[in-house]
């Protein structure tokens, strides 16, 4: 800093403010339009009703916007299952169209073959990779051998008696059945015990 600059500053003078008249008049007229406003607002009949009819269409206005969001909401949460639905029947309907080849396959394997034999070798490793598929779509064998009958996963073609299986208990199985999570693809033939 320079010698200049650090001299002190000098104050302004002080002006004297003369009294405003106007503030005074202004402050008046408020206390009056205070007296005004407490004494309260009148309407007429006719102001009343409009008044009374405008706060009922709100209040209709308002009931309509709700049911309407209600209603959007109620369409999105449908719209949204039916598309899960939609996606799980055409899976289901597409698996169960090649549950054929998985059939095939099984036949394929289960043939009368040597253990060296490569194509043997090649159609069991096959059956194990569809399968594998078939696991990582979620759908799985139903487990019938054994089993006590049920007439919601299984569908008995035949009866036999047998005196070493128990009541209604499956014989044997003619052909896997099939579900896609707890929605059965395809029924298991079986053979029911007495």
């Amino acid at each position: 800093m320079t010698e200049e600059n650090k001299q002190p500053l000098e104050e302004a003078p002080e002006t004297e403010e003369a009294p405003q008249p106007e503030a005074e008049e202004t402050a008046g007229k408020a206390e009056k339009g205070k007296k005004k406003k407490e004494k309260g607002i009148t309407f007429t009949r006719e102001q009343v009703e409009q008044m009374e009819l405008a706060v009922k269409q709100l209040e209709a206005t308002k009931d309509q916007f709700a049911r309407l969001a209600a209603e959007y909401d109620n369409y999105r949460k449908r719209t949204a299952k039916e598309k899960e639905t939609l996606y799980q029947d055409a899976k289901a309907d597409t698996i169960k169209e090649f549950l054929a080849v998985y059939d095939n396959l099984e036949r394929a394997a289960a043939a009368p073959g040597g253990e060296d034999d490569p194509h043997k070798k090649g159609l069991e490793m096959i059956f194990t990779q569809y399968k594998e598929l078939l696991k990582k779509l979620g759908v799985s064998e139903i487990e019938a051998q054994g089993q006590p009958f049920d007439p919601e996963r299984h569908a008995a073609v035949m009866h036999v008696d047998d005196g070493n299986l128990g009541e209604n208990e499956v014989a044997q199985v003619f052909q896997a059945g099939f579900v896609l999570g707890d929605r059965v693809i395809r029924h298991a033939v079986v053979q029911v015990a007495n």
